[in-house]
C-alpha cells in the first residue's frame, strides 16, 4: 500500500433536511481491503452509491485514482466494479451466459470475455453449474455469481456491499476467502458489512461511519487497543467458590472491577499497571481454588458497540429506502489489465 487510490473530501448527501452522509473525509489506499461500518441507515450504502457514480453528491468531492467524477466519468467508471446488495441477473439464463451477456454490454473482446469469464467460475467454484439456469441457484450460488459479475470487465476496484448477507457458512467462507485472493491480485476492496467478524478478519483498516458522520478510522487492531486502554483488560475465572473476602480484596485493587456472571464465575475488567499475578494472589488469599481462567481481549464487535451504542437500527432512513438500485451492470467496465 502505497498511495491513497480513492481520496473523499467533505462529501455530503443530502435528502431534503436529511443529511445522509455528512461532510466525510477520508482515503482509501491502493491495495488494501478498507472495511466501512455502520448500523442499518448510517450512510455506507449511499456512500457507495457516490463513489460509483449512481448518485451525485450534495457537496464536497471525491477523485478515483486522480479522475474526477464530473470531468472523467467514463474513465472513472471503467476502473470499478460493484457487487450490489440486490442481485441483478435473468432467471432464464445459465450462469455463463449471465456472465457472457454483462460482458458484452461492455464490449469486452470475446475471446478476453470467455477466457476470464471460465477462470472465475472456477475460482468461486461454480464450474459445475455453469450450464444451469440461474433461477435454479440457491441463494448462496446466487450471490457467488453476484460476485463475479462485477469481475468479468477485471476492475482494479472493488466495491462490495454486503457481499456475504444472507448466505449459509461454507458460501460465507468462500466468498470470504475469494475476496483475499482477488486482494492478493492487486485489487482495492471496499467493503461494507454487519459482520464485525468479517471485518476484522478481511480488513487492513476499518472506517466506522454514524449518523453519516465518520466516528473512527483505524486498522481493526489499534481500534481494539484503543478500547482496551479506556475500559481496561478483562479476564473471566471459574473459581471453587465465591466468598466475600475474595469479592473485598479484588475491589481493593487499583483500577480493577468485578463482575460476578454466576455458576461461581468471575469477569474481572483491570487497567494498565495491575498485574494479573496480583488477582491471582487476591483469590489464592482467601483459600479460593482457581478452577479455569482466561484472558479476553476487546473485539471489533465491542469497538462498535462502544462507539455507536447498544440500539439496533432495523431500517435504513426512509430517504434511502426509496432511492433506485443499481441499475444491470453499472460500474463495470472494460480495463487494460486481467486477471491472472
Amino acid at each position: 500500500m502505497s498511495k491513497s487510490i480513492i481520496s473523499v473530501k467533505n462529501l455530503t448527501k443530502k435528502f431534503g433536511d436529511l443529511a445522509a452522509v455528512d461532510n466525510i473525509s477520508f482515503e482509501v489506499q491502493k491495495g488494501e481491503i478498507f472495511g466501512f461500518l455502520g448500523p442499518n441507515g448510517a450512510g455506507k450504502s449511499t456512500t457507495l452509491r457516490m463513489l460509483t457514480t449512481l448518485t451525485a453528491p450534495t457537496s464536497g468531492s471525491f477523485t478515483i485514482n486522480g479522475l474526477n467524477p464530473k470531468k472523467d466519468v467514463d474513465q472513472l467508471k471503467k476502473m470499478v466494479g460493484l457487487v450490489a446488495e440486490k442481485l441483478i441477473m435473468y432467471d432464464y439464463l445459465s450462469a455463463r451466459e449471465n456472465l457472457l451477456f454483462f460482458g458484452k454490454l461492455y464490449k469486452v473482446p470475446q475471446d478476453i470475455l470467455e477466457e476470464r469469464t471460465d477462470k472465475l467460475l472456477k475460482m468461486i467454484g461454480m464450474w459445475e453449474w455453469r450450464d444451469h439456469k440461474i433461477g435454479t441457484y440457491s441463494t448462496g450460488m446466487k450471490q457467488r455469481i453476484n460476485v463475479i459479475r462485477a469481475l468479468v470487465t477485471d476492475p482494479d476496484i472493488i466495491f462490495m456491499d454486503e457481499p456475504t448477507l444472507g448466505l449459509d457458512p461454507q458460501s460465507t467462507r468462500q466468498v470470504r476467502e475469494f475476496i483475499l485472493e482477488l486482494n492478493k491480485k492487486g485489487k482495492t476492496i471496499i467493503l461494507t458489512t454487519h459482520i464485525m467478524q468479517e471485518a476484522e478478519r478481511l480488513s487492513d483498516r476499518v472506517g466506522i461511519i454514524d449518523h453519516g458522520k465518520i466516528i473512527a478510522l483505524d486498522t481493526p487492531e489499534n481500534l481494539k487497543n484503543s478500547l482496551a486502554d479506556k475500559r481496561g483488560t478483562g479476564v473471566e475465572f471459574k473459581v471453587s467458590e465465591v466468598p466475600a473476602c475474595m469479592l473485598d480484596k479484588l475491589a481493593k485493587l487499583p483500577k480493577v472491577s468485578v463482575k460476578q456472571l454466576g455458576d461461581n464465575r468471575i469477569s474481572i475488567s483491570y487497567g494498565n499497571g495491575t498485574e494479573v499475578n496480583k488477582l491471582i494472589d487476591a483469590i489464592q488469599d482467601c483459600n479460593v481454588g482457581i478452577l479455569r481462567m482466561h484472558t479476553s481481549e476487546p473485539t471489533l464487535e465491542d469497538v462498535f458497540i462502544d462507539l455507536t451504542g447498544r440500539e439496533f437500527r432495523d431500517k435504513a432512513t426512509e430517504k434511502e429506502q426509496k432511492m433506485p438500485a443499481a441499475g444491470p451492470g453499472h460500474g463495470f467496465r472494460k480495463i487494460s489489465s486481467r486477471i491472472r
